[in-house]
């Protein structure tokens, strides 16, 4: 039966005309599936055969045909991986991963070469590698839509507590890719694919952005000691409102600083990084939102990130230094404590990232005490997006909120794990970017899918930034009148 030349899979070869249409039939596995359906059809032989056929290739899943890893270049121009993910009905998906240049203690291992000779030691084909040689192999044929199993899977061959052989940023390419590639499969935007492998049938929340205008710490050369300085649009009626309140803000600071003879060039995240103090820091921020037309408090909150393991770390771990600012004097926890203390009492501040050191649960566990009713306690470096430093916190009532970076983790599976343990524990959940970014928007579906209700994903400037947000207004259009916005919990 097989060997006759008008029905032999092999025989779709003859027929094409030339090497283009070779190659589309064999992009798409067409042989194979051809090959497939006539062995079902003999098998069962159907009283109507064209209708068995119909339904026979409905109901045939997509698997993975291919795993591809590569080096590409991040927003900062340091390798990162991409990983393609293909699936036998020709289907792509696709993930680039985000490095962060101020990292935790506790995250995931972000394997780098090592090769100072080339890209100063920072090239990731070890990671490329790894993905290409260990992790394919076993994904072949896999259903892309069973993440969990996916995940699991890549973490058991990796086979290290952190992911150190084949290396946190190749797994979660992976893990993105086939996010991705699932959501292609089943005809659905990312969004709502990550909504349901979360649970979610009607949250979709477009989140609150933290806007970032003012650089500080280790991501500028200034003498603010404090990592960021953002706006949120907590008076705003929907995300695109918000959106260009935080925008409008944006270019008024950047008026006001040229004005003041301060630099206007920005930094990584897109913010402006002006020679100030921190509290000067605070003040023009409060005069751009005045200026902007708008009011402290009742329309826009500030947001902080303090990276406090930073000025730890600067203090020799023996108390909290002000290395830009005060470099003379070590700041105590509570000494730490007192300043947010008279911050938050002096602007509107809803919300404080990584006050304190890392390893200060007692430090934390006061500072939410004090200040988790009045502002937003958020644990970065503090939780990596770790379930199990997550779960420890929530126990001792550490922080009230938690940043979610895929990449501290390395796996869509314990990224999910960990926003859904905030939102069943009364704890608010932020996606976040990192310094080293890409035009993949990840993020912006993460964040409506799991209806978190927040971002952070740097200034209203550069394209890896407003990429993110240019996705969010275009799944504020798909949503329609089925979208939900909130700002309540942010208001002070």
């Amino acid at each position: 039966f097989f060997s006759c030349p008008f029905l032999s899979p092999a025989s779709l070869f003859t027929m094409a005309t030339n090497s283009a249409d070779i190659e589309y039939l064999r992009q798409h596995s067409i042989p194979e599936l051809v090959n497939d359906l006539i062995q079902q059809l003999v098998t069962a032989k159907p009283t109507q055969p064209v209708a068995f056929l119909r339904d026979a290739l409905a109901k045939k899943k997509p698997v993975i045909k291919a795993v591809k890893a590569r080096q590409i270049l991040d927003s900062r121009g340091n390798p990162t991986v991409e990983v393609d993910v293909l699936l036998d009905n020709g289907l792509l998906g696709r993930g680039a991963v985000p490095s962060g240049a101020s990292t935790g203690e506790y995250e995931a291992v972000e394997l780098r070469d090592g090769d100072k000779k080339v890209y100063m030691g920072k090239g990731v084909l070890k990671s490329v590698q790894a993905v290409n040689t260990l992790v394919a192999p076993k994904l072949i044929g896999l259903d892309p839509c069973a993440q969990k199993e996916i995940d699991e899977l890549m973490m058991q061959i990796d086979g290290t507590p952190n992911k150190g052989k084949v290396g946190a940023n190749g797994i979660l390419g992976v893990s993105m890719a086939c996010c991705r590639a699932a959501a292609l499969a089943q005809g659905l935007p990312l969004w709502k694919h990550i909504a349901n492998l979360h649970g979610n049938k009607d949250n979709f929340q477009l989140p609150v952005p933290m806007a970032n205008i003012v650089n500080g710490g280790k991501h500028a050369d200034n003498k603010i000691d404090f990592q960021e300085f953002m706006v949120m649009p907590v008076g705003a009626k929907s995300f695109s409102e918000g959106l260009r309140w935080v925008t409008e803000i944006f270019h008024t600071l950047k008026g006001l600083l040229k004005k003041a003879g301060h630099v206007t060039s920005v930094g990584d995240e897109g913010g402006f990084a002006p020679d100030l103090t921190n509290d000067e820091a605070l003040e023009f921020v409060m005069k751009a939102i005045k200026a902007a037309g708008y009011q402290p408090g009742t329309q826009i909150g500030i947001a902080l990130d303090c990276a406090s393991s930073e000025l730890f770390d600067e203090g020799d771990r023996k108390g909290y230094k002000f290395w830009k600012s005060n470099p003379s004097k070590l700041f105590s926890a509570n000494e730490m404590i007192d300043i947010f203390d008279r911050w938050v009492k002096n602007y509107p501040i809803v919300s404080i990232e990584d006050p304190l050191d890392q390893n200060d649960w007692d430090g934390y566990v006061n500072m939410t005490k004090s200040l988790g009713s009045k502002t937003q306690i958020v644990g970065d470096d503090f939780f990596v997006t770790n379930p199990t430093r997550f779960r420890k916190g929530i126990s001792m009532a550490a922080c009230n909120s938690i940043l979610i970076k895929v990449n501290q983790i390395g796996t869509v599976t314990e990224t999910l794990e960990c926003i859904k343990m905030a939102q069943e524990s009364n704890y608010g959940a932020i996606a976040s970017h990192r310094s080293g970014e890409t035009e993949d928007a990840f993020i912006a579906d993460l964040a409506v899918g799991t209806g978190c209700g927040q971002i952070k994903t740097g200034s209203c400037s550069r394209t890896d930034r407003m990429a993110k947000y240019n996705q969010l207004i275009r799944i504020e259009e798909e949503l329609g009148a089925s979208a939900k916005w909130t700002t309540q919990h942010l208001r002070r």
